[in-house]
């Protein structure tokens, strides 16, 4: 065996001059004590330092970090990821009027709106009271994504002279509820709109950014103009490979495996996990389709479908220990197979390519699932894809 980064063999009496380890072999026994703390460290230790001096056998199994884009942020100027050093600029709040309340959140109030200048309609976010570092995020990350496919556009930035109260001003989409509008959808509708996901999911990850709040709430359709939106990027994040983040994120119904064992160094994966969980509630007419009572229980829900064998293997992989509260609530659970969940109500949505396109999303590990290009390539999509090809031709034969 060599040290790690060098070509000396361990156990050799000839020196090593590299930085990654010592001078000399240790002796046996102090080897033995190493090994002993060796696991005290987290695994992000050892994926952080991988020229610390311990040997290969001491690292993880699995080295985490995003498939694709990984670097996207690294080859950026600061100023294109550092939010906390924005200045918002502000726009005339007095150019716009409130029509009606259409929804609220946890973090927001939202109301149609009026710009008195244009008379355009505009949807109008009235943020509730939060760290001033999430708004400037929020509008960063809209700034760094302006003009991307299906993503809410931001036109401005106001507030309440009086009480600081800031709001964000976005495009207007008449947007069905999907409650209603996806019982109507046919075949095609969900292949096409999942496809207009995959576009703003593809290009926010290309731009190094995280949705991290992916879910049919956040989905807006105007099925009449054929037109998607993904809107509220309150969550979002940029992506740093190594960095751990909050787990604390997405709604409970859509949360991917990853955050329900507080493994914190997820990556945009994530944002696939939770459009699966959306194709799966589509495709079988089960809203939702993992229908946790609380997150513990969220985690019991996935493994009544994928069941336990490959939890524990994701587990064992990453060396991530489970909270002991699911010693009680986690039998083991056989995995159960995706047509049965087929019934007369659902069978027109699902296809062999349907349940292969679900089956590469929904996966316990991040590493396995579909990348959102990888998914727009899949032959689930070769309908769509083909529609597309035929209106360019179209396009450039009356052009």
């Amino acid at each position: 065996m060599t040290h790690h980064g060098c070509a000396v063999e361990t156990g050799s009496s000839t020196p090593c001059s590299c930085s990654c380890c010592c001078l000399s072999p240790l002796p046996p026994s102090i080897a033995a004590f190493l090994s002993l703390l060796a696991p005290r460290y987290p695994a992000a230790f050892y994926r952080r330092y991988p020229d610390c001096g311990l040997t290969p056998n001491l690292l993880p199994a699995a080295i985490t970090m995003a498939r694709v884009y990984a670097d996207v942020n690294e080859h950026m100027p600061r100023s294109y990821w550092d939010y906390d050093s924005v200045n918002i600029s502000w726009g005339v709040l007095e150019n716009y009027e409130v029509v009606r309340k259409i929804g609220r959140g946890k973090y927001s109030e939202v109301f149609e709106g009026i710009n008195v200048v244009n008379y355009q309609k505009c949807v109008i976010k009235v943020l509730k009271p939060v760290k001033k570092k999430k708004i400037k995020r929020e509008i960063k990350i809209l700034q760094n994504l302006a003009g991307g496919p299906n993503v809410v556009a931001l036109l401005d930035v106001v507030r309440d002279s009086q009480s600081k109260t800031p709001s964000l001003v976005f495009e207007y989409v008449n947007n069905t509820d999907f409650r209603t509008l996806y019982p109507r959808f046919s075949d095609y509708d969900v292949r096409f709109y999942v496809f207009e996901l995959l576009k703003a999911l593809d290009f926010c990850h290309s731009k190094g950014i995280m949705h991290r709040d992916v879910k049919p709430h956040n989905v807006m359709i105007d099925h009449e103009k054929r037109k998607l939106r993904l809107i509220d990027w309150g969550l979002a994040e940029f992506y740093h490979k190594g960095t751990e983040y909050n787990v604390r994120v997405a709604s409970r119904y859509f949360k991917g495996p990853e955050l329900l064992v507080d493994f914190q160094e997820y990556d945009y994966s994530l944002d696939m996990w939770s459009l699966g969980a959306m194709f799966a509630s589509m495709i079988f007419r089960k809203e939702p389709f993992f229908h946790g009572n609380s997150n513990s229980d969220q985690l019991v829900k996935i493994a009544k479908v994928l069941g336990t064998e490959e939890l524990f293997e994701y587990l064992d992989r990453y060396e991530i220990e489970l909270d002991p509260q699911y010693d009680e609530i986690l039998s083991r659970f056989p995995r159960k197979p995706w047509h049965s969940f087929v019934n007369a109500e659902n069978q027109r949505f699902v296809s062999d390519e349907a349940i292969d396109f679900l089956d590469k999303l929904l996966r316990y590990d991040h590493a396995e699932r579909l990348t959102a290009q990888e998914a727009m390539a899949h032959g689930y999509f070769a309908p769509v894809r083909a529609a597309e090809a035929q209106a360019a031709r179209n396009n450039n034969a009356t052009a």
